[in-house]
């Protein structure tokens, strides 16, 4: 086994790596870039090395700083996680060529696989269904024309080179063929440096299901079963389970065997993903692999009993698997959940920003890459942690997942916890009635149960209770709290009035008799409990809606049903404060890509004045209102905060 390694990643994953190290007796050099000194994942490391910059591009993608830093500090061998340079060959072959181990699968099987249209046909010669399309890329238009008439409507065009759904485009007409086709071969040319496309017959609604595999250099191959990953949010996993829903025993094995297959076929070592999607007959056809350690491993551990980290370290030490396949079993059904820092109700914009407090669920398992505290910076996937656990079935799963994510807090930070919830309580994903288009076509799920007034009357809860034997005219009550100038019959505890955005609202109190307080807000009335405060955590529920609130100082951070509201006492400014119409802000912290418009141009509503890109997500800023441009304040590669006014539009004519 290894003395000491270096993990080049960040964030919860790098804490898992981490964990196993220690329980193994591995010492582990972590490296950071300069937005993360500090960050979770530092803590315990024997050396904390800063690799640049917060873009990823200046840090995290330095394969020959990390290579160096790994040689300075004594190690051994590079674990990359997943993400940044986890599937790239050029890394792990310059990992090797230094006289270092990379932990994961060798170079020439990262570059054979990394490449859909090569991997696929690796698959079709070792016998693992493929879905009927081209056996080679290609950027030519008129041959892709001529293969998209041949295997008929509606076809997949997918860049070759491409990764996580961008750039995939799905025809279903023969109207308007070739533009279309050009345009999908500009697209993968501007994203992966590389216009090749493959053209797949489009499987519709389907299941996405991936088997773990792992294999050691002595040419040994197992599976570890297989999970369900249809739960998906524009090609993005959002929720993984194992074992899959309800596949026929005789398809399980099939797939098991194909994967086995496919994997002993290219000698595969350590640990890799074969994906597949299963079409309403159960019909599978493969998809990819992924070479290297999945984010939602932590499901197969759970089923498994097993340590996937551990396997890795030790195969990549040159060590035999541990397990024959004849000693690798499952039992129940576990189920993960990725928490990401992204607003649902705003076409799930990722929202980096600061944590105030944290509270995890007791009993299940909890991959955390932040603290209280934390920053989440704007330059990375904006996954910030992920629920895991495992129950005898899966209605089990389903209701104690559901318990957990209602009771986790991550307050100071606008999270997908209310989205994930509403997911899971959804009557077709209970039945398993699912694909992977689902979670985008039920946008019912993207908005929150609970408004602005729901929030006021737990702020009022949270701020309005008086103290333990107190009115709110007695000397014991909190000056600033309560305006005692507006009691009336209608609000014998006093009222509370905050700013919720640009909306000043208030909350009239009076006490129920449970204990609680009723908070009239807008005319309507909320019953809203309370707990013990905990950790500086207020809890409670209002119509039966979980909430946690914290006071920063300068507002009430409040989590209402796992979304995020930020209050602020009526008095904090003026009721005339207001933006001006034609002032375009920047949304997040983020990175300016791209300004297409200047001084004195004429914009219309709705047009584009700047793209702020965050978290590998580009968000177009958008003119509120027509009129012309009168200042632009940043130019495109500066970095901006929330806030940040941008543009500024003269509204009306000139």
């Amino acid at each position: 086994m290894f003395k000491r390694i270096l993990i080049a990643n960040r964030g919860e994953i790098a804490c898992r790596i981490a964990r196993t190290c220690r329980e193994l007796g591995v010492e582990y050099v972590a490296v950071h870039s300069s937005a993360d000194a500090g960050a979770l994942h530092l803590r315990g490391a024997a050396a904390a090395v800063c690799l640049g910059a917060g873009p990823a591009v200046d840090s995290y993608l330095k394969g020959d700083a990390i290579v160096a830093a790994a040689l300075r500090h004594g190690c051994e061998a590079v674990h990359p996680g997943y993400g940044f340079l986890s599937e790239n060959a050029g890394f792990a072959r310059s990992v090797q060529d230094a006289g270092l181990v990379f932990i994961g699968p060798r170079p020439e099987t990262i570059e054979a696989l990394g490449d859909k249209s090569r991997a696929k046909s690796l698959m079709r010669d070792a016998g693992v269904p493929t879905v009927p399309g081209m056996v080679e890329a290609s950027e030519d238009p008129a041959q892709i024309e001529r293969m998209i008439r041949e295997i008929g409507l509606p076809v997949l065009l997918k860049p070759s080179a491409g990764g996580g759904g961008k750039g995939m485009q799905v025809l279903r007409s023969l109207a308007g063929l070739r533009p279309a086709i050009e345009a999908a071969i500009r697209v993968a040319r501007s994203s992966f440096g590389d216009g090749r496309l493959i053209v797949e017959r489009y499987v519709e609604r389907p299941r996405h299901v991936e088997v773990q595999v792992f294999g050691d250099r002595q040419g040994r191959v197992v599976h570890l079963f297989e999970r369900e990953c249809t739960l998906q949010r524009r090609h993005q996993k959002v929720v993984e389970e194992a074992p899959a829903i309800g596949l026929p025993p005789a398809v399980r094995a099939r797939l098991h065997e194909a994967a086995l297959r496919g994997a002993a076929s290219i000698g595969y070592v350590n640990a890799g993903t074969f994906e597949f999607i299963v079409d309403q007959d159960h019909d599978f056809y493969f998809l990819e692999v992924n070479t290297r350690l999945q984010v939602e491993h932590p499901v197969t551990e759970e089923i498994t009993g097993l340590d996937l980290v551990a396997w890795q370290l030790r195969v990549a030490a040159g060590e035999p698997l541990p397990l024959p396949q004849s000693r690798i079993e499952a039992q129940g059904c576990a189920i993960e959940c990725r928490v990401y820092a992204e607003d649902p109700a705003a076409g799930f914009r990722p929202a980096p920003g600061r944590v105030s407090r944290v509270a995890w669920p007791p009993g299940i398992r909890v991959e955390a890459g932040v603290a209280a505290g934390d920053g989440v910076p704007a330059f990375y996937d904006p996954m910030v942690a992920k629920l895991v656990l495992r129950a005898d079935n899966r209605p089990e799963a389903l209701r104690r997942m559901r318990e957990a994510l209602q009771r986790t807090v991550l307050l100071g930070l606008t999270t997908n916890l209310g989205f994930l919830t509403r997911v899971l309580e959804d009557p077709r994903v209970q039945s398993g009635d699912i694909h992977t288009q689902y979670l985008d076509e039920a946008t019912a799920l993207h908005e929150p149960r609970s408004g602005v007034a729901a929030a006021v009357a737990c702020a009022a809860a949270r701020l309005g209770k008086p103290a333990e034997s107190a009115s709110p005219w007695s000397a014991g009550a909190k000056d600033g709290v309560l305006d005692r100038r507006s009691l009336s019959a209608a609000a014998p505890l006093g009222s509370l009035g905050f700013w919720a955005g640009d909306r000043l609202v208030h909350a009239d109190l009076a006490p129920f008799i449970d204990g609680g307080i009723r908070a009239c807000v807008d005319g309507q009335p909320f019953q809203v409990s309370f707990l013990p405060a905990e950790d500086g955590i207020h809890r409670g529920t209002v119509g039966g809606l979980p909430w946690a609130a914290c006071d920063t100082g300068t507002a009430v951070e409040l989590q209402l049903d796992g979304s995020r509201h930020t209050l602020q006492a009526a008095g904090s400014r003026n009721a005339d404060e207001a933006k001006a119409a034609g002032a375009a802000v920047a949304p997040m912290p983020g990175i300016v890509t791209a300004l297409p418009v200047q001084v004195g141009v004429r914009v219309a509503e709705g047009e584009v004045l700047a793209v702020v890109e965050a978290m590998k997500m580009e968000n177009q800023v958008l003119a509120s209102t027509g009129g012309v441009v009168t200042a632009v304040h940043f130019s495109v590669g500066a970095n901006v905060n929330v806030g940040d006014l941008l543009v500024e539009v003269e509204v009306g004519e000139s």
